[in-house]
């Protein structure tokens, strides 16, 4: 039986979360409406999650001496990560003191921060099918690589990134040097390592977004929402749709890729698997222990959307993974670089029939920078991909 607090008071439930952009703050939401007391932690002041959480508190949480003070002043229940530049080692050496339970689990933060350690579990110790790949520490490493057998084109990504940063694509010699010094400005916690992938010739990818939720007789369950799929430019979503449309052996292997790697990662809540397919075939891509940006399309499709989902698995609670409507996401840019901009044409982009609006509240805008989401609901899921496109459109940020 899960037993909830009271917000504020000596039986408060308190969870802390590490990392309070767009989708910190809706998972923020989804553990208010539960009563949830919620801490929220970022590197920047009026970070999203800071604007709806009970405490907000800024450090560096790549620093383990900052992270641990603040973990063992708050005391809080569960500290739930929600980006990659954390000092995991230092929730690692937290939770095996009992001082802290950490979402999924530290060891899976740990795993899944760094590309390399999330690549080599599911290549090499689960035995996945994934593209191949090297992991470089210099430019002449990249090049050998390449030249040894990866080819062109390939991939390059920092092993510690996220939403795209530092990650290109190489067709040639003449791209390798430019590709290198992208990832090492792209790099989440200084300049260093890179993965170099082979190029997978994939007919689509997909977001399988996979749930570890306790069933009625206390036993962990796993659960599968509907398969998402994405269009990224440069390694970062600007749409995304669901459900989407795959052959029934497709979905079959993408869920037994997803159940192998969250079985192994273990713990509770919702991770996003991201898989590349092509016609009956899947290859393992990455996978965040943690709620998914292509995922935020959920917020019109399910009846259970991800954040919440997220919520009620780590907190012991059941889940519902049904979907609600097919529906449709498109990413709202910044397109200028200012503190503080206003919006125009949310009238307008909220005529368009069956729209919504997720205005994230970012103190800063920079032209690349997610400041929004369109979200449209619809029986055709084409349908709702244009329509979602065309709400995004209507809003026009600019300098105040």
């Amino acid at each position: 039986m899960t037993t909830l607090g009271t917000p504020l008071s000596p039986s408060a439930t308190r969870v802390m979360l590490l990392g309070s952009g767009e989708l910190g703050k809706e998972v923020l939401i989804a553990l208010q409406r539960l009563g949830v007391e919620t801490i929220a932690v970022d590197r920047y002041e009026n970070a999203p999650g800071h604007q709806v959480a009970h405490h907000a508190r800024t450090i560096t949480m790549s620093d383990p001496v900052q992270l641990k003070a603040l973990i063992e002043a708050e005391r809080p229940h569960l500290v739930v990560p929600e980006i990659e530049a954390i000092a995991t080692p230092m929730l690692e050496q937290l939770e095996a003191a009992g001082v802290v339970r950490v979402i999924p689990t530290a060891r899976a933060a740990r795993l899944t921060m760094d590309r390399e350690g999330i690549r080599r579990l599911a290549a090499e110790t689960l035995g996945l099918p994934t593209s191949p790949y090297k992991f470089c520490d210099s430019l002449e490493e990249l090049q050998t690589a390449i030249d040894a057998g990866i080819g062109y084109p390939c991939i390059v990504k920092p092993v510690m990134s996220s939403s795209g940063k530092g990650q290109s694509k190489i067709d040639g010699p003449a791209d390798v040097k430019k590709a290198w010094d992208y990832a090492m400005a792209g790099g989440r916690v200084g300049p260093g390592r890179v993965i170099v992938e082979g190029f997978i010739d994939f007919d689509y990818e997909i977001t399988q977004l996979t749930v570890r939720a306790l069933g009625a007789g206390g036993d962990v369950e796993t659960h599968f929402c509907e398969p998402i799929g994405h269009v990224q430019v440069s390694g970062d979503y600007v749409e995304s749709w669901q459900p989407h449309r795959m052959s029934p052996a497709a979905l079959a292997e993408s869920r037994r890729v997803a159940q192998a790697v969250t079985d192994n990662l273990g713990g509770q809540g919702l991770f996003g698997v991201e898989l590349f397919v092509k016609g009956d075939q899947v290859w393992f891509s990455e996978v965040s222990p943690r709620p998914h940006d292509t995922g935020m399309v959920t917020m019109t499709t399910q009846w259970q959307n991800e954040f919440e989902l997220h919520a009620r698995a780590i907190l012991g609670l059941p889940v519902n993974t049904a979907l609600k409507s097919p529906g449709a996401s498109a990413v709202i840019y910044g397109g200028v670089d200012a503190p503080g901009i206003v919006f125009d044409g949310v009238d307008e982009a909220l005529r368009v029939p069956n729209s919504e609006l997720r205005l994230f509240g970012k103190p800063e805008s920079f032209l690349k920078r997610r400041m929004g989401v369109a979200l449209v609901h619809d029986a055709d899921v084409e349908v709702a991909r244009t329509q979602a496109k065309l709400a995004a459109s209507k809003v026009r940020p600019r300098t105040a």
